[in-house]
């Protein structure tokens, strides 16, 4: 067998152009972006966590006991975003991406073996993020809306309906992409921090003892004072922090440093200013202060404040939105979930896409949670546990990259991780007791995901093998059509298995009932690398068997769209006369049966099944024209 070209990946083979995103040119255009889309949910917190945080204690908060919740806040957004994300996690890139599944393949690349644990630690944290996903446009959009009862308590039924209409809106136009909406969303962000600074600043002279709460001491104080209300405070002030993952999951769209800068330079300080503010206005207003956010308003700027919050709270929406289609699509590339229908929604940009079945399951959930709970507040009982969840997943991942692949000494290591992860951990028991409340929905909604990809991992691999049992060799069937040549028709047909050292189905049936082959005929396989990119001079790898057959294997990586036509015109490079018009693409369609005897129950291979049936179908997976497929059907008993 010859080889054509290299096999393998170079090392900086997909690298992202990171470097590129942080150049001199292009910063003020990528700090405008991660404004609109990194920022948009931890920027919108102010309208519902100092609130919470207030209603936790009781109501009527003395002075030390506001001092003492604004502390906790401030010292959460300084620990867990400054020092946790901006400072630590946002180095462990893989290749530019950044998430909890390119940290589960940095971890993973840390070992030999690649361990199961770090594979289900990956996939906990995949599913905690699409719980996540649900509650944050319901939560966010209705805390804004609910600005209205400030304006005109007669409005209050209203809030819901209202709502709901905004978020359908929402999720209807996500066919249309985010490409010329979302040259809006930095500028609008940008407006909404600067007034959040500016509002708070104003407020900050009314009481301007609320600085005091820069010294942690007294937050310390507070919950050792408070001990019996001190787990239901902190799932309040954890609140303040939501969203902190989307810098990380967001790190290949704009790279560190324009995060970096947006965070210290506009984000952090407007969200302090905004949170001292509302502090100083609880003080300056005693039992009066329901909602401070909206209360500490002048009259004339109430309504506009309030249109522009949900315009900010509809972008923090997006891009959660946007982040749950990337993510189940990371998901799919790395064999973790069925193929689903991708759709590009900009011919320039490759990330902006649409997946109308994960669009419709995250419409169904938002409203079913809006008309359930009714108020933020009581959404809010629902929110933490997946971001807090996801949050530990993250900590123990980054040690492992720490420890075993940036080659850290232990000691140092756990030095940074183990009180980070104390604090984490004491966020997520927080958000725990409020499981009864509302803290269950993100925790179902994981637990379905994470069974989902459980079984769909599960079912691959007893299929493969079963497969694989009635699969022929594919060198001995080269071997012996080489000896004994059928009858040969001009064209090419590629035949399409995952299988590398089997013969494909396809092939198998088509001897046997047309008896012919093709002039020339690749056994192709599509294989995903567990790098963000591959560069197109290592996507592709031609091995010649023969004059009659040639392995062909083309690998993309865990964010490309797989198609097929463009990766073989690659081999036009390689000397190979590639011409679509010419050429037949053969796949095998397996019809799959339950089997009691499979070792696994009926319940589990029918989901399997189910899982299977409502995949994409192939040919349009892999972009490949319909006119020139042909399918063959074969019956497999799983």
């Amino acid at each position: 067998m010859t080889q054509t070209t290299p096999s393998g990946l170079s090392a900086g083979a997909g690298a992202t152009d990171q470097a590129g995103h942080a150049t001199n040119a292009n910063l003020p255009v990528l700090l405008i972006g991660a404004l609109g889309v990194v920022y948009g949910d931890i920027g919108t917190s102010p309208l519902y966590a100092f609130r919470e945080a207030l209603h936790a204690t009781g109501g009527n908060p003395s002075e030390r006991e506001v001092l003492g919740l604004l502390s906790l806040i401030i010292w959460a957004l300084t620990i867990v975003v400054t020092i946790k994300y901006v400072t630590f996690v946002l180095r462990a890139d893989n290749k530019g991406e950044g998430g909890t599944l390119s940290l589960m393949t940095l971890a993973s690349n840390a070992f030999a073996k690649r361990p199961a644990w770090i594979l289900g630690l990956g996939i906990v944290g995949g599913a905690l993020f699409l719980g996540d996903a649900i509650i944050t446009p319901a939560i966010s959009v209705l805390s804004a809306v609910e600005g209205l009862e400030v304006v005109e308590p007669r409005l209050t039924p209203w809030v819901v309906p209202i709502t709901v209409v905004i978020l359908v809106g929402l999720f209807m136009v996500q066919r249309l992409g985010t490409a010329r909406v979302s040259t809006v969303f930095g500028p609008v962000m940008a407006a909404w921090f600067i007034i959040l600074g500016l509002t708070g600043l104003l407020h900050i002279a009314d009481a301007p003892q609320v600085l005091l709460a820069l010294n942690p001491l007294y937050g310390i104080q507070f919950l050792f004072t408070h001990s019996h209300i001190s787990v239901v405070v902190l799932g309040a002030v954890f609140l303040a922090v939501t969203g902190a993952e989307a810098l990380y999951v967001d790190l290949g769209h704009f790279g560190r440093r324009p995060i970096i800068v947006a965070w210290l330079c506009l984000v952090f300080p407007a969200l302090l200013l905004n949170y001292f503010g509302q502090g100083a206005f609880v003080l300056s207003h005693p039992k009066t202060v329901t909602n401070p956010f909206f209360q500490m308003q002048p009259d004339w700027a109430l309504l506009p404040m309030v249109g522009l919050a949900t315009v900010a709270t509809v972008i923090a929406s997006q891009a959660v939105i946007s982040g749950a289609y990337s993510l189940v699509r990371q998901a799919m590339h790395l064999n973790l979930l069925p193929r689903l229908e991708v759709r590009h929604t900009s011919e320039e940009v490759a990330g902006q896409i649409f997946m109308p079945q994960v669009n419709f399951l995250l419409l169904i959930c938002v409203v079913v949670l809006v008309i359930g709970f009714r108020s933020s507040s009581a959404l809010s009982a629902a929110y933490g546990i997946a971001v807090t969840g996801e949050m530990l997943v993250t900590a123990v991942l980054l040690f492992i990259v720490m420890w075993r692949l940036w080659k850290w000494n232990l000691v140092a290591a756990l030095a940074i991780i183990v009180p980070l992860f104390i604090i984490d951990l004491a966020f997520f028991l927080a958000n725990a007791a409020k499981f009864p409340q509302g803290g269950w929905v993100p925790a179902v909604v994981a637990t379905v995901v994470a069974s989902m990809m459980f079984i769909w991992i599960v079912g691959r691999r007893r299929l493969t093998e079963k497969t694989r049992r009635d699969e022929v060799p594919l060198e001995f069937l080269v071997e012996n059509l080489s000896k004994k040549k059928p009858t040969t028709v001009p064209g090419t047909a590629v035949f399409l298995t995952s299988d590398i050292e089997g013969a494909p189905t396809a092939l198998l049936h088509s001897l046997k009932h047309y008896k012919v082959l093709h002039e020339h005929n690749v056994i192709l396989t599509v294989m995903t690398s567990d790098r963000p990119r591959v560069a197109d001079e290592d996507k592709i790898r031609i091995d010649a068997y023969n004059d009659l057959f040639y392995r062909v294997v083309v690998t993309f990586g865990y964010i490309e769209t797989p198609n097929i036509p463009k990766a073989l015109a690659l081999a036009r490079k390689l000397g190979w006369k590639f011409d679509i018009m010419s050429t037949s693409f053969f796949l095998s369609r397996r019809s799959l049966k339950p089997s009691p005897k499979g070792g696994m129950p009926l319940w589990f291979d029918r989901i399997f099944i189910a899982l299977a049936r409502n995949a994409t179908d192939a040919t349009e997976y892999f972009h490949i024209p319909t006119g020139r497929v042909v399918e063959i059907g074969t019956q497999v008993v799983i």
